[in-house]
């Protein structure tokens, strides 16, 4: 992938996210953070960098842990969400607009650098996965939540790609989901590694529900969505719909069903 066609998917995946309304869809996933806060084993006093940050999940959870953190994401909108639910907490975080493959910190600056469904999303995979090794000090701790494949996420982005396919350099974000592709990223730079899997539940009213939920406020289902004819939109909110029956494990006519995501805790040489 050239470096022109990288500096354009990136461009285009931060456009994305600052579309919809991401703070509703974080609403998913803030069970996530005390999960993948809890795998890394958080000491209290340590310094943490929140990689992707979003609203703020992760990097709030290691304040509560009475931790020193750093919160970075390239999505303005979504770092003022995480400063007033910062403020609305009396936790004190640094909130700094930057590129997670291109961290403006020194080498070994972190303890612990952790990334909840956040860095799995960036465009260069192995300088994002090179920059989380770069900033976290030998012996300490890369953590990282990312959906799977085989799950209800990736299944959505499975759905999303077939409808309105992605540009030639983009590479599937749920292979970070995958436990050899993160051994490939990290390589000879971390000690040790351990995976768990783990289920996020989630609810919504009906299939239709989520479907339209999706379409409204979760970038990558919101863009597709755009790039579609009336009939192509029907379609894909369809088998968005389809697949949340699918997983459903009630009868009710609503849904609850559980979405897969891994948990990657890496110790750096």
């Amino acid at each position: 992938m050239s470096a022109a066609e990288l500096e354009e998917l990136k461009s285009r995946q931060q456009k994305t996210w600052a579309s919809g309304d991401y703070g509703k869809i974080a609403w998913l996933t803030v069970p996530i953070a005390d999960v993948l806060c809890d795998a890394a084993d958080l000491r209290a006093g340590s310094t943490v960098l929140d990689v992707a940050t979003g609203t703020g999940h992760v990097a709030l959870a290691a304040a509560r842990r009475f931790c020193a953190v750093t919160g970075i994401d390239y999505v303005p909108a979504l770092l003022e969400q995480a400063r007033r639910r910062a403020e609305a907490e009396d936790l004190e975080i640094e909130f700094r607009e930057a590129d997670a493959e291109s961290l403006p910190f020194a080498d070994a600056s972190f303890d612990y650098v952790l990334s909840a469904i956040g860095v799995m999303f960036t465009a260069d995979h192995q300088r994002a996965a090179g920059e989380l090794l770069r900033v976290c000090r030998p012996g300490g701790r890369v953590g990282l939540a990312s959906w799977t494949p085989a799950g209800f996420v990736g299944e959505i982005l499975r759905t999303v790609s077939g409808h309105a396919p992605p540009p030639p350099a983009a590479r599937p974000p749920t292979r970070w989901g995958e436990e050899g592709t993160v051994r490939e990223l990290f390589g000879d730079g971390v000690s040790a590694l351990t995976f768990v899997t783990a289920h996020v539940t989630q609810r919504f009213l009906s299939p239709e529900h989520f479907a339209d939920f999706f379409v409204t406020n979760y970038g990558p289902t919101l863009k597709a969505a755009e790039r579609l004819d009336d009939a192509g939109r029907r379609a894909f909110r369809d088998d968005l719909a389809a697949i949340a029956a699918k997983s459903n494990r009630t009868t009710d006519g609503t849904v609850i069903s559980d979405w897969e995501y891994q948990i990657s805790v890496a110790t750096r040489v």
